[in-house]
């Protein structure tokens, strides 16, 4: 069990198939990842489990854990899975810190299909006794060109964001009630502002397209019920981020609101939109399978605390 000497085995560490080997070159091109933080475990030269952190270019830690694999004809394939990470896991992480979180994207069937769902348990199996624990399942959902996007209804205006002060205030707002389980976990330690504050300056302003892109849904009078943050992050155009105010909610504005950050984004011709949300999160998920998104896999989220 040893890191990748270099970019030139990345052959040898892409033999377990995933849908994240196709930018392992250019996450490593551009600093997303690095050779210390990718992990195999051979049986000869054979390839019979990997591990991979990913992270900011800027950043000496990585965020989270998002390749994990073992192959699964091994009969004792969660245990060298987790032979794999008590052996990388200090090497890559920071002594006295909490490991970042593994992140996994899965098929969209995957509890309905029983190869798929034993490969999927045998990983978190394996997790959980380094100490992870399922923190939550979203649906990863994408636009497919071609996919209608309606026309404005005329319930709402949209308009850009004024400044940073407005778009933190809404996101702070549209906090009371939240479902989405990453903002109910950071108001058990955060008051609203300072989590709005922290996902704004962590996530939203990392983004480089334009802020004109972030829209505001006002009324015809102009009193704001929500707003939708359209963006590219570092693969894909994306919803970033989008919510009703709570004295707004249960009109159906989420149906407008959603539909105009399509839009922004379907104007800069793009060939795909990608989102998510929690599966607990039914009216959010309700509201893209509506606008045409399509739920093409899943993600599983674990943690440790």
């Amino acid at each position: 069990m040893r890191p990748l000497t270099g970019r030139e085995e990345l052959d040898l560490f892409s033999r377990l198939p995933y849908t994240l080997n196709e930018e392992l070159a250019d996450d490593l091109d551009t600093g997303r990842r690095r050779a210390p933080w990718m992990w195999v475990a051979l049986r000869g030269d054979r390839l019979v489990a990997r591990a991979a952190w990913w992270g900011r270019p800027e950043d000496g830690a990585p965020s989270f854990l998002d390749v994990f694999d073992i192959d699964d004809t091994e009969p004792d394939r969660v245990g060298i899975g987790v032979r794999l990470l008590r052996t990388a896991m200090p090497q890559v992480l920071r002594a006295g810190t909490t490991p970042p979180e593994y992140i996994r994207f899965v098929p969209a069937d995957w509890r309905e299909d029983a190869r798929a769902r034993g490969v999927v348990e045998d990983r978190m199996a394996a997790l959980e006794q380094v100490g992870a624990r399922l923190f939550v399942e979203r649906l990863r959902l994408e636009w497919r060109p071609g996919t209608p996007v309606p026309e404005p209804n005329g319930r709402l205006r949209f308009r850009a964001v004024r400044d940073t002060e407005e778009i933190l205030d809404l996101m702070t707002r549209t906090l009371d009630g939240t479902l989405d389980a990453y903002s109910r976990d950071e108001l058990t330690r955060l008051p609203a502002r300072e989590a709005a504050a922290r996902h704004h300056d962590d996530e939203l302003a990392r983004y480089t397209t334009p802020r004109d892109w972030w829209r505001i849904a006002t009324l015809p009078g102009g009193e704001a019920v929500g707003f939708v943050v359209a963006a590219h992050n570092d693969y894909n155009p994306i919803i970033a981020y989008i919510g009703v105010l709570p004295a707004h909610r249960g009109n159906g504005y989420i149906d407008d609101i959603l539909a105009e950050g399509t839009r922004v984004l379907v104007r800069q011709d793009v060939p795909r939109i990608r989102a998510a949300t929690d599966v607990g999160n039914v009216p959010m998920a309700d509201a893209f399978q509506r606008a045409g998104y399509v739920n093409y896999e899943r993600q599983i989220t674990m943690t440790w605390s």
